[in-house]
């Protein structure tokens, strides 16, 4: 682990989010490492994916397709010079670690923005090269971010749902989709509402687990060679035989209508039941 990337989303210099930041750049760069944060709000990172990403005319103007015409323009070194920074940064990156507050069960529209603009099509992924063969497959991603709510209204039985569930959208529809090795979360919960000695004790734990990040196995996801393009890439008939009799589902969004693993999408918690789900059944 040689090159990281923070993109990092928050308005205030003194925010936790950006506590949490500023304790990823020294510990990361006092372990040798190079660290690019790409501060958001304070470029005045574009949110919207529109036309003007594309210096030259575009193909289609009539019909415009973002995707297309940004992966000619990606191919013709067109795309405008904010993106084509960022694509750099992502370069070069081992890991990006994504810290954000989580805005409505999901990241804040600035970095939204980021994902939709730099992600590009023939960059990031492409309908061949998708999941564990995508195009970063030798590059680690996570999200590390603040909770407005406290731990316990994120779980199964909770008013917020269960956070793994919550998460299998960004971890396994972008960061997955292109190919990252995704670490489990860092999360902070809720740290507008504990004291000051427990935002202390979360940026600790985050210092120390910062320090080992490159020993962590990152998360399972069922692997490619588990589906069947010809049907649509459903699962195999011998895999969902193999597993017919497993208790719990492949993944959370893989479940096949059985019980969701538990911790699929987050780190273990110490106990056994859980982390024991946190890899693929044999």
């Amino acid at each position: 682990l040689k090159n990281v990337l923070i993109v990092y989303a928050h308005q205030s210099s003194g925010s936790f989010n950006a506590a949490a930041k500023d304790v990823a750049v020294e510990v990361l760069k006092a372990s040798g490492c190079t660290v690019d944060v790409s501060d958001l709000y304070a470029i005045n990172f574009k949110a919207t994916a529109t036309v003007e990403d594309i210096t030259v005319g575009v193909k289609d103007p009539d019909c415009f397709c973002y995707a297309e015409e940004t992966k000619l323009a990606w191919e013709r070194n067109e795309l405008s010079s904010d993106i084509t920074k960022e694509q750099c940064k992502l370069k070069k990156a081992d890991l990006v670690i994504f810290q954000f507050p989580m805005y409505w069960f999901s990241v804040p529209a600035i970095m939204k923005g980021w994902i939709d603009r730099v992600l590009t099509l023939g960059f990031a992924f492409s309908p061949e090269k998708c999941y564990g063969e995508g195009f970063f497959k030798d590059k680690m991603a996570m999200l590390s971010f603040t909770t407005g709510s406290h731990q316990s209204m994120f779980s199964a039985n909770a008013i917020n749902g269960d956070m793994n569930i919550t998460l299998w959208p960004l971890q396994n529809g972008i960061l997955h989709y292109c190919g990252f090795k995704v670490l489990a979360p860092e999360i902070f919960w809720a740290p507008a509402h504990v004291s000051r000695s427990e935002c202390s004790t979360m940026l600790n734990h985050w210092r120390i687990r910062l320090g080992s990040l490159m020993s962590e196995k990152p998360l399972v996801f069922p692997p490619l060679d588990y589906f069947e393009k010809e049907t649509g890439f459903q699962l195999k008939p011998e895999i969902i035989e193999k597993f017919a009799t497993k208790e719990y589902g492949l993944a959370v969004g893989v479940h096949q209508g059985k019980k969701v693993p538990l911790n699929n999408q987050m780190r273990s918690s110490g106990c056994k039941c859980c982390s024991n789900r946190t890899v693929m059944p044999k």
